[in-house]
């Protein structure tokens, strides 16, 4: 066998290292190019100021003696003049035989509905079939959350539980339940007679379960020439919730938030001009309120009365919040400040295909398209810390080219990498 000559293990050397270079060198790239990407998305900055401020209403208590009291009516819901807003019962004895004639109520309404449903034959394996349906499809409304259904398929099956049962005696087992609980909630009315005290309404309006002794403090007379000392003193009265009452009616569509500002966030309001409030606390809503006042500034801080006739019912719990004052909104695609780049503007000579610099700066991302990074040049919108709310920047008349190019939520921009340029391969 003829062995290899000096020059043949000389290439095969250099040919050994030039192999062992290349992959120390990709590898040294691998761990030292700092190339990450990451994926866009929509969002929107406020310009907003925080206060806190209460809300006032026109409201009236509604008085009631007792300790056991039904409230009937929902919260925010609207009641009429003279309509009944609470039961107050004499005494726990009451209150129990009130509870059996709901009871037997229910049982009476299950009997009839039975009754008017047993006029097929009593057939009890389609009985049985019938329960077993009935049951399969309480619990789907149930897994679904479906609660439309769910009173009368309960009902339906309760029904059919009794048809059941009732196969041993036939029909006259039904109309003999029902005769006794009828007897039943005959005596208890006989014995129920003085057990209860209605409460009526006095007006109409907006009925609230809360009275909290502000009602007759904070009332929109008081917010006539409002400073932010005379605001302090309102709501600095020791006030307690009255005794005995069943809630309270708010007797007017329009309410106010009151609330006391820096000078600097008064100065950007205008009497008569909305501002949105963004409540968040107890109660999760937006509200585009009317600036009904703006006082003069007292110690750096300003009154600012607003008014609003919407959402009334939504807010008929709340008295002291901290909101934002929304005076602008920007919104954009944000991305990380470090993704944004400034190259210099080049253009084509037609002469030699060179390209010049034109000495002006482009301001724009890349993001990875495949496995090249295409360059998009965006306007900044806004500072948002570490990130900025960013846009496009197209011409008056995009071409299809253009809008194509768009920035986009969704898309992958490169936040970090090394030697980019325009059609870079990356990956």
């Amino acid at each position: 066998m003829k062995q290899p000559t000096i020059i043949t293990k000389v290439v095969m050397l250099v040919i050994f290292l030039a192999g062992v270079v290349y992959l120390v060198g990709a590898a040294w790239q691998i761990f030292t190019d700092p190339f990450s990407t990451i994926m866009t998305y929509e969002y929107t900055v406020d310009d907003a100021a925080e206060a806190t401020g209460w809300l006032v209403r026109t409201e009236q208590v509604i008085p009631g003696q007792g300790s056991i009291v039904d409230v009937l009516p929902d919260q925010g819901e609207k009641v009429g003049a003279g309509q009944t807003v609470a039961v107050v019962y004499r005494d726990e004895t009451a209150l129990d035989r009130s509870r059996q004639r709901r009871a037997l109520e229910l049982k009476l309404q299950q009997l009839n509905y039975t009754l008017l449903r047993g006029e097929a034959s009593w057939d009890n394996q389609r009985l049985d079939q019938s329960i077993t349906d009935a049951m399969a499809r309480l619990r789907a409304s149930a897994a679904a959350g479906d609660l439309t259904g769910l009173e009368e398929q309960a009902l339906t099956l309760k029904s059919l539980v009794l048809q059941r049962e009732a196969t041993y005696d036939g029909a006259a087992s039904i109309d003999a339940q029902i005769q006794a609980v009828q007897a039943q909630i005959n005596a208890l009315d006989q014995a129920s007679g003085a057990d209860t005290t209605a409460v009526r309404a006095p007006v109409a309006g907006t009925f609230s379960a809360l009275a909290d002794g502000y009602e007759s403090v904070l009332t929109p007379a008081a917010l006539n020439n409002l400073t932010p000392l005379s605001l302090e003193t309102l709501t600095a009265q020791p006030v307690a919730a009255p005794e005995g009452a069943v809630g309270k009616l708010i007797t007017k569509a329009t309410w106010y938030f009151a609330v006391t500002v820096p000078e600097e966030v008064a100065a950007r309001l205008v009497e008569g001009w909305s501002v949105r409030i963004r409540f968040s606390r107890d109660w999760s809503g937006e509200v585009a309120m009317k600036t009904e006042s703006i006082s003069a500034p007292q110690d750096g801080r300003t009154a600012v009365v607003f008014s609003s006739d919407r959402h009334l019912a939504d807010t008929s719990l709340l008295r002291r919040q901290t909101v934002d004052l929304i005076f602008d909104s920007t919104t954009g695609i944000r991305v990380p400040k470090k993704a944004i780049r400034t190259i210099d503007v080049t253009r084509t000579d037609p002469d030699t295909g060179e390209k010049v610099p034109t000495g002006e700066k482009q301001v724009g991302l890349y993001v990875l398209t495949g496995v090249q990074a295409e360059w998009r040049p965006v306007e900044i919108l806004a500072d948002d810390g570490d990130y900025c709310l960013v846009q496009s920047v197209l011409s008056d008349n995009p071409t299809a080219t253009e809008q194509k190019k768009m920035l986009r939520a969704g898309d992958e921009i490169i936040v970090a990498a090394e030697d980019l340029f325009d059609g870079k391969v990356v990956r």
